[in-house]
């Protein structure tokens, strides 16, 4: 009786941290769009910058006032030599991904997204020589022939946000990869990441921002009609990030590692339809099947590495573990 009853506060645990971290992603996600679209701010450096600073501020009230997680002590030098290199991968990610949403739809952008479990892999190949079986690849085919018809047949297609999306699926790799390495023997949680990449990351952005686009922000200013509010929802999406950040860590906590992934690809979906309830923008039959086929393809690959992992860890210990597939799943990542 007592196993049944905690089975059920477990699984209404997990149906309420998936529902909330949905949330905070599609919502996220609809107000970047509505910053560069309807509030005509189309500054994705600013954008990030006000980010990454309200998540700065978020991590320490957590940690270091609210003490809701300890705080993992990181020598001064592991900064500079590991966590500086996440940061800057971390803020390309982040800023590539507002500039994407500057150009092309949200439908578009997320089902983009979606490319990085094949883009992991084929850099993990390429560059890191490592191996990965058939069944890995062959996982990986709907994804990518599911990105092809999107693109195809998207009524919207912008060059500078497909690339600007494309790079940031490379850029999610790359920091999915780093991670495995430069933190070796950190065990950071979400929080404690953002506590330290999220200082690093405004200090790289600050200055391309002022730079770049200081002069249209201060042109905006004067020239937008309802300044304050509009600011309100700036920063209003700012700290919405740092809470996206702060929920990923109690789906990856309160649910499976298959139950992650399939209500990684159920998040896009729910992102892509309520994007569309809201924008508007046209979206072909042959577009949608495309955006559908990805993640099936994406369910389909998180599914083929569950089993490959359940398999290496019942074979003998003779099996180098340099060879298996270490990949997180999708969504497994800090996201803005």
């Amino acid at each position: 009786m007592e196993e049944g009853k905690m089975g059920n506060v477990a699984t209404v645990r997990a149906v309420l941290a998936i529902l909330q971290w949905w949330g905070f992603n599609v919502t996220v996600i609809i107000m970047n769009k509505w910053i560069f679209q309807k509030l005509e701010f189309k500054f994705p450096l600013t954008v990030s910058c006000v980010h990454f600073i309200c998540s700065s501020i978020g991590a320490y009230i957590a940690i270091k006032v609210l003490k809701i997680k300890p705080l993992i002590e990181v020598a001064p030098e592991d900064r500079w030599k590991r966590i500086f290199p996440m940061s800057f991968v971390f803020c390309i990610n982040i800023v590539l991904g507002n500039v994407s949403l500057r150009y092309i739809p949200v439908s578009f952008m997320q089902t983009i997204k979606s490319f990085t479990p094949a883009t992991t892999v084929i850099l993990q190949w390429l560059v890191w020589r490592k191996y990965f079986e058939w069944r890995i690849w062959a996982s990986l085919v709907p994804i990518v022939g599911g990105i092809l018809l999107t693109s195809v047949t998207e009524l919207s297609f912008n060059m500078s946000g497909f690339c600007a999306a494309m790079v940031g699926c490379l850029a999610t790799s790359t920091k999915t990869i780093l991670a495995e390495s430069l933190l070796h023997g950190y065990k950071f949680d979400s929080i404690n990441t953002v506590y330290y990449m999220a200082p690093f990351a405004t200090m790289i952005l600050s200055i391309p921002a002022i730079v770049l686009e200081g002069g249209g922000v201060i042109n905006w200013l004067y020239t937008y009609d309802s300044t304050v509010p509009a600011l309100i929802i700036i920063i209003t999406s700012g700290v919405l990030a740092f809470c996206l950040n702060f929920s990923i860590f109690y789906v990856i906590h309160s649910t499976t590692a298959v139950t992650f992934n399939v209500a990684g690809n159920l998040k896009v979906a729910a992102a892509v339809l309520i994007s569309w309830m809201i924008f508007r923008n046209p979206i072909s039959a042959m577009n949608a099947v495309g955006c559908g086929i990805t993640l099936v393809g994406c369910t389909f690959y998180g599914y083929v590495r569950h089993l490959i992992l359940q398999q290496a860890t019942a074979q003998s210990p003779r099996t180098p573990r340099s060879r298996l597939e270490m990949l997180p799943l999708v969504g497994e990542k800090q996201e803005n």
